[in-house]
């Protein structure tokens, strides 16, 4: 309910910056991917921008990177027509120091921290030390994390620091294109660690709590525009929307922090 009093609120405050903005006399189709990490907020802040703008948002989802046919990187080697792209950011700086996407277009719009879950009703570990953590990991029969940034962080960086990397090998898994909580709901994994923001929607789960912050990796989801995209001004007024300062509750109420400043957007 407060995502939704929350975007009721912002809708008005930005109705008439988005009618000047995306030129609401000519509705337009703006092609959106999403990567998960996101996905809960926009998905939450669509309707406002779709009933203030005129425009219509057809949407899709994908992860920042992996190799999977849905992620954003193959999406856009294949040429998909796609207006707007939000993903992890330093995967979207490194797309668009690659020239596929717009130079100068990036907009940050959150940060997501990572939370670990378990099934909903099973005993829930304390993870608020790092300790804690490690014991949670080595007591569980399976692990899962995702094959996009957290779960990068989680394979390359965490299991090493919690010296742990031998005893997690057969039991802990990478999932490709699939919410690690939609894994542990299922009961193919009983303990699992993603962004916050992609654990809450999840039926089925209890989220434990977050990493302790002395391992914590803040994830950047930001947002830019796609070279040869059909729709360039109304994809613009898009950013500006999901970036105003009037929509940050919205995107909180998701598990994410709203960006402090958000980044211009190259007109």
């Amino acid at each position: 309910m407060l995502q939704h009093s929350l975007v009721r609120r912002a809708a008005p405050l930005l109705a008439g910056f988005l009618l000047l903005a995306a030129g609401a006399a000519h509705a337009a189709d703006i092609r959106v991917v999403s990567s998960g990490g996101f996905a809960q907020a926009y998905k939450n802040l669509a309707p406002a921008y779709e009933r203030a703008s005129g425009d219509h948002l057809v949407s899709e989802w994908g992860p920042s990177m992996g190799t999977t046919r849905n992620a954003i990187p193959a999406r856009l080697a294949r040429g998909e027509p796609i207006d707007v792209v939000i993903m992890v950011g330093d995967a979207l700086d490194k797309l668009m120091q690659e020239g596929r996407l717009v130079a100068g277009s990036k907009v940050v719009l959150a940060n997501s921290p990572i939370a670990c879950a378990v099934r909903r009703g099973a005993a829930q570990p304390d993870i608020s030390t790092t300790e804690g953590l490690r014991s949670a990991f080595l007591q569980a029969h399976k692990v899962a994390y995702s094959d996009s940034a957290s779960g990068e962080y989680i394979e390359k960086q965490l299991m090493q620091t919690l010296r742990i990397e031998e005893e997690m090998r057969g039991k802990a898994a990478k999932i490709p294109a699939t919410p690690v909580g939609d894994i542990i709901a299922r009961g193919e994994a009983d303990f699992g660690c993603q962004q916050r923001s992609e654990l809450m929607p999840v039926e089925g789960i209890a989220i434990v709590g977050l990493l302790p912050p002395a391992v914590q990796r803040m994830t950047q989801f930001s947002a830019a525009l796609v070279p040869g995209g059909k729709q360039p001004e109304a994809g613009r007024a898009l950013l500006r929307f999901l970036a105003a300062p009037a929509n940050a509750g919205a995107i909180e109420a998701t598990g994410l922090e709203a960006a402090a400043a958000p980044m211009p957007i190259a007109q």
